[in-house]
C-alpha cells in the first residue's frame, strides 16, 4: 500500500504525505470513461490492492489504509503540541488500532463485491471509508463509555479511566477524573474529525460521490440520535417498547449495518432495487445485532465481552430485553419480577447474586425467550431481502455469510440457504442504477 494521502488545496492533483506534489498531466490510453483523471490517478497512485487480493483479508487491507491515516495524523498532532500528541491524539489511534472485528468495514466492503464492484478507485473508496468507520466506532465507544460511566472497554481501562489513573498523583481531589471525563470527549470529537476529513479526502466516482456523502452525514446523525434516545430513556424510566426499539434502530441496526452496506451499494453504482434490497437486510440484521448485544449485556461471559455483566441494568438502559420483562411482568400480575426490577434498575453496580436476580426475571418473563425469537426471525428476513437482490455469486455469498453471522456469536459460519442462492448482478447502468 502506498502512503497516506491528502488534498494538496494549493495544487491541480493530490500530494502524498510529505512527499512530492503528485502531477496529472492527461488521461493515459485506457483511462476509465466517466472518471475524472485526477481521481483515477489518486487511486493508482495510493498503491490500491487488487480487489481479488483485499477479498482475502478485509480486515488487514482496511488496517494498513488506517496505519497510514493514523501515522500521519499522530505526526500533525505532535507537530501542534507533544502533550496532546501523546495523551489524546495517542490514545485514539491506540483504541482504532486495537479495534474488534472491523465488522463495519467488512459490511461496506462486501457490499461492494456484492453489487459487482472491483475498479481501482471505488477499491481505494471503499477501504478508505472502511477506516472511516473505524474512526467513527472509536469516537462513540469512547463517548458512550464516558455517557456510561463504564469502566472497562475491551478488557482494559476505558480511555477516561485510563488518563485519571496516569493523572491520579498530580491532579488529587477529583481533579484527575474530571481530566479524564474531558480528555475522552476531546478523543472522541478528534477521532469523529479525523474519519470526517479521511472522507473528504477520498476521491469518489461522480456517480457515487452525492451518495455517499448524504449517506455519511445521515449516519452521523442518526448515530447521535440513537444516543440521546439512549439517554433520554435511561434518565425518564422509558417503558416504551417501540420507543426501544427505535433507539436500537438508530443506534446501531443503522450505523452498524445498513448504511456501511448502503455505502458500499453507491460505491459500486448499484441499482435501487438492490440498493432498497440490501438497506432492508441490514435494518434486519441490525436491529437484531443490537438486540444479540443487549441478551450479551446480561448473560454474556465477561471474558469475551471484555466489560462486566450487566452494565445496562445498573444504568436503568431501557433496552427492549428489559422492556419486554417489564410489560410481560405486569400483564401476569407479576409483583415479584416487578419488585426486583424496580429494586435493582439503574441503581448502581450489581452484586453476583443481585444480577441473577435479574436473570432469573428475564427469563422467567420469557422476555429473554422472546428476543432470542426475534432475533432469529429477523436474520432469517435479513437473509431473504439479499437473497431476492441480485447480486454476484462470489460477493453475494460473502455477504450473506457476514449478515448470517453479525447478530450471532463467534466468527463468520456458514449460513443454511433462505430461499434461493445469490444471482448475477446486472452490469452498471443497466436498470434504474444511478
Amino acid at each position: 500500500m502506498g502512503r497516506s494521502q491528502t488534498e494538496d488545496h494549493g495544487t491541480a492533483g493530490p500530494r502524498l504525505v510529505g512527499g512530492p506534489v503528485l502531477s496529472a498531466p492527461g488521461p493515459p490510453d485506457g483511462a476509465l470513461p466517466g472518471v475524472p483523471y485526477d481521481t483515477q490517478h489518486f487511486a493508482l497512485a495510493s498503491g490500491t490492492e487488487d480487489a481479488s487480493v483485499v477479498d482475502r483479508d478485509v480486515s488487514g487491507a482496511v488496517g494498513r489504509v488506517l496505519e497510514q491515516v493514523l501515522a500521519d495524523r499522530m505526526a500533525r498532532a505532535r507537530d501542534v503540541h507533544p502533550l496532546f500528541g501523546d495523551d489524546v491524539a495517542g490514545r485514539v489511534a491506540h483504541f482504532t488500532r486495537a479495534g474488534g472485528k472491523r465488522t463495519r468495514s467488512r459490511f461496506v466492503w462486501w457490499a461492494l463485491r456484492a453489487c459487482g464492484g472491483g475498479g481501482a478507485v471505488p477499491v481505494a473508496a471503499a477501504l478508505r471509508i472502511g477506516a472511516a468507520l473505524e474512526l467513527v466506532q472509536t469516537c462513540a465507544l469512547v463517548h458512550d463509555d464516558v455517557m456510561d460511566g463504564s469502566a472497562l472497554r475491551r478488557g482494559r481501562p476505558a480511555l477516561h479511566v485510563d488518563v485519571a489513573g496516569q493523572y491520579a498523583d498530580a491532579a488529587p481531589g477529583g481533579r484527575a477524573e474530571q481530566l479524564g471525563d474531558g480528555t475522552a470527549i476531546l478523543a472522541g470529537d478528534l477521532a469523529l474529525a479525523w474519519a470526517d476529513d479521511l472522507l473528504a479526502e477520498t476521491p469518489l466516482e461522480r456517480r457515487s460521490e452525492r451518495t455517499v456523502r448524504r449517506l455519511w452525514s445521515d449516519m452521523r446523525t442518526e448515530m447521535v440520535a440513537g444516543q440521546y434516545l439512549d439517554l433520554h430513556g435511561q434518565a425518564t424510566g422509558s417503558r416504551s417498547l417501540p420507543r426501544a426499539l427505535r433507539a436500537a434502530r438508530l443506534k446501531s441496526a443503522l450505523y452498524s449495518v445498513e448504511r456501511p452496506l448502503a455505502l458500499g451499494a453507491a460505491l459500486a453504482g448499484a441499482d435501487d432495487g438492490t440498493t432498497a434490497a440490501l438497506c432492508a437486510a441490514g435494518r434486519c440484521v441490525g436491529t437484531a445485532f443490537q438486540l444479540r448485544d443487549d441478551l450479551s449485556d446480561v448473560f454474556g461471559d465477561p471474558r469475551t465481552t471484555g466489560k462486566p455483566a450487566g452494565g445496562d441494568i445498573s444504568e436503568g438502559k431501557p433496552t427492549c430485553l428489559v422492556t419486554l420483562a417489564h410489560a410481560r411482568a405486569e400483564a401476569a400480575g407479576d409483583r415479584r419480577s416487578l419488585r426486583v426490577l424496580d429494586r435493582l434498575l439503574g441503581h448502581g453496580p450489581l452484586t453476583e447474586e443481585q444480577l441473577e436476580e435479574v436473570r432469573e426475571v428475564l427469563t422467567d418473563t420469557g422476555a429473554r425467550r422472546t428476543v432470542e425469537a426475534m432475533i432469529d426471525r429477523l436474520v432469517a428476513q435479513g437473509l431473504r431481502h439479499v437473497d431476492g437482490a441480485l447480486l454476484d455469486p462470489h460477493g453475494g455469498e460473502r455477504l450473506r455469510l457476514l449478515l448470517a453471522s453479525a447478530a450471532g456469536e463467534g466468527p463468520p459460519r456458514e449460513a443454511p440457504p433462505c430461499g434461493g442462492r445469490p444471482r448475477p448482478v446486472r452490469a452498471a447502468g443497466e436498470g434504474a442504477g444511478r
